[in-house]
């Protein structure tokens, strides 16, 4: 368990491995002098100013419609400030930000760390093998594995390493969904370690501990807390394409730290890292049971516009459930829009009741970003409590379910990126015991990203 070191009052505990604000110390009645003299504490300017650009040094914004004016009542001026992050509290040109540098917790290892019993493929294990050297020398790998290749197990040994060693370390990722799944996986793996959930809303954002699992978003708080960061789905939304969230990330991290990045998809930008070995990587080619990835299939639905604006799905996706392979599967149905989603509805569940592919109504929902209920659908579907969901991309990656089919409504949807295709498409056959499920790309007129997709999983597939 993380302690405070004796010598360090108790109220400086909100502190250690952050990024602060003033009014923090302010809050807490700490006197910031004292702690700069000591050496525990850094001060950062909060702007980085030049003759046409201001940038902010806590979320790294310099889009300058994002940096505001103020009259600062505390110095008689006006003064920028930054509007990207104000939501964590307002920072001001005049005042500046505190990074922690001294001492961090205390930590002493448990005898038993990981009581994983299972068995890494070779493939895993080379990758395993790539992590935990990493981790070891504080040097940083990626890691790039198909959907459903066991990435998550892949890092055991890495995490075990780090916290043997006396490190802290974070597992990033952009989703607030991943974060609660992955929660309860890693407690049971690592039962005698101290777990961390930090999302929006999150009952844990003031706790300490050895092992935190973190939306990026979150990092924004810290400074140089980490010795080992895990950065999973770095090509997904919105760690991909907002730059706050690499930067508070890089932050985060020691400087004689180490970083794991993971992805089933990697971007142009990184694949030309790769290429140019920039950034050392091992790739993982075959899913942890050995079998090959779904390869999608085409359906053309000559009136998939005319359905959809009827809040209808269109007559090609059930002449498709009528022939499905195996029909004891759930089915998630992915479409482009929030509003799709809940128009649907009704009509969906009309259609599957008259076929009888429900029982009730209470076995099919919908599910999207803004769905207060968002968490206890995902759990129902995956206690099987649903029998089908409708979802937004936000289901796109980072979710497991053993044995699913998987549809697509208008895969041409500029929402549905190459990437996005093959996480989506990554859903299914993630079963050992149902290795084979269905995914069909349900369209219009078949686009470049539809294309590419398939031929990315068929290259996949072929490689060793």
């Amino acid at each position: 368990m993380l302690m405070i070191p004796p010598f360090i009052p108790q109220t400086l505990t909100p502190f250690i491995g952050k990024l602060s604000l003033e009014e923090d110390f302010i809050l807490e009645k700490v006197n910031i002098g004292e702690l700069i003299q000591q050496g525990w504490v850094q001060r950062i300017p909060s702007m980085t100013m030049t003759l046409f650009t201001v940038t902010c040094n806590r979320c790294g914004n310099n889009q300058q419609h994002l940096i505001g004016q103020i009259d600062c009542r505390r110095c008689q001026s006006t003064h920028a400030y930054c509007r990207k992050c104000i939501q964590m509290g307002r920072v001001l040109q005049c005042s500046p930000l505190y990074g922690w540098i001294g001492p961090s917790f205390m930590y002493t290892p448990p005898t038993t760390i990981c009581t994983w019993d299972g068995t890494l493929t070779r493939y895993q294990q080379q990758a395993a093998d790539r992590a935990l050297e990493a981790v070891t020398n504080g040097t940083n790998v990626l890691i790039y594995g198909v959907c459903g290749s066991g990435k998550t197990e892949i890092l055991f040994p890495a995490i075990a390493q780090s916290i043997k060693q006396g490190k802290r370390v974070c597992l990033a990722t952009p989703r607030s969904d991943v974060v609660r799944e992955l929660t309860p996986r890693l407690q049971e793996v690592f039962p005698t370690i101290s777990i961390q959930s930090l999302y929006a809303g999150s009952k844990h954002l003031h706790d300490v501990a050895q092992l935190t699992i973190s939306t990026t978003h979150q990092l924004i708080h810290y400074y140089q807390s980490f010795d080992t960061m895990i950065i999973d789905e770095v090509d997904a939304f919105p760690y991909h394409g907002e730059p706050m969230l690499p930067y508070v990330t890089s932050r985060a991290v020691k400087p004689t730290g180490s970083t794991i990045y993971i992805t089933a998809t990697p971007r142009k930008e990184q694949l030309r890292a790769m290429k140019a070995k920039k950034l050392p990587y091992v790739f993982v080619s075959r899913r942890y049971h050995g079998h090959d990835l779904p390869v999608p299939t085409f359906r053309l639905a000559h009136t998939l516009q005319s359905s959809l604006q009827s809040r209808k799905l269109p007559p090609a996706f059930y002449r498709w459930m009528r022939t499905r392979k195996n029909p004891s599967r759930q089915l998630l149905i992915f479409v482009p829009t929030v509003s799709l989603a809940e128009e649907l509805m009704s009509h969906t569940i009309e259609a599957f009741r008259s076929e009888k592919w429900i029982t009730s109504k209470e076995k099919i929902s919908f599910v999207h970003a803004a769905d207060v209920d968002r968490k206890e659908k995902v759990e129902q579907f995956r206690e099987k409590q649903l029998t089908v969901l409708i979802t937004t991309s936000i289901l796109e990656r980072g979710v497991t379910f053993p044995s699913i089919d998987v549809a697509i409504i208008d895969a041409g949807h500029t929402v549905f990126d190459e990437a996005a295709l093959i996480q989506i498409a990554g859903r299914a056959g993630r079963s050992a015991q149902d290795p084979t499920g269905e995914v069909v790309f349900f369209h219009d007129g078949k686009t470049r990203d539809m294309y590419r997709a398939i031929q990315s999983i068929r290259q996949m597939n072929r490689r060793e």
